[in-house]
């Protein structure tokens, strides 16, 4: 599970800049918002599910 979530943050972090290079306007503003609330949320389940380590 870890591993695909780390595999989809770095996809949306991918898109999400190359999306900067290949769009304009509109079209690129909403890539990358969909992008970023994709990335986000990963990151978000990716800390709250990690296992502490004392």
């Amino acid at each position: 599970m870890k591993a695909l979530l780390w595999l989809i943050l770095l996809a949306a972090l991918a898109v999400n800049i190359s999306t900067s290079f290949a769009f304009d306007g509109a079209k690129q503003a909403l890539i990358s918002v969909a992008t970023g609330v994709v990335a986000l949320g990963s990151g978000i389940t990716l800390v709250v599910t990690r296992r502490r380590e004392a």
